[in-house]
């Protein structure tokens, strides 16, 4: 099976997570503290995509609404 990351970007996301659990990653514009360990790992990713690492795209958002407006009818 192939990886899904590289190893470098493997190591980024252990990083960030050690980071978050010592209290130091901060997020991006607001620069609030981190302390979801989705949004630590999404900041690693996301940093990663910007170096140019080997990482999957971002998955597409699901329309969640749209499915239970046809439900309903």
């Amino acid at each position: 099976m192939a990886r899904k990351y590289s190893k470098k970007v493997s190591a980024k996301v252990g990083r960030a997570m050690k980071k978050r659990k010592a209290g130091t990653l901060k997020s991006g514009r607001s620069g609030k503290k981190v302390t979801s360990r989705k949004q630590a790992i999404a900041i690693a990713l996301s940093e990663a995509r910007a170096e140019g690492k080997k990482v999957p795209k971002k998955a597409a958002r699901k329309k969640k609404a749209a499915k239970k407006r046809k439900a309903k009818k």
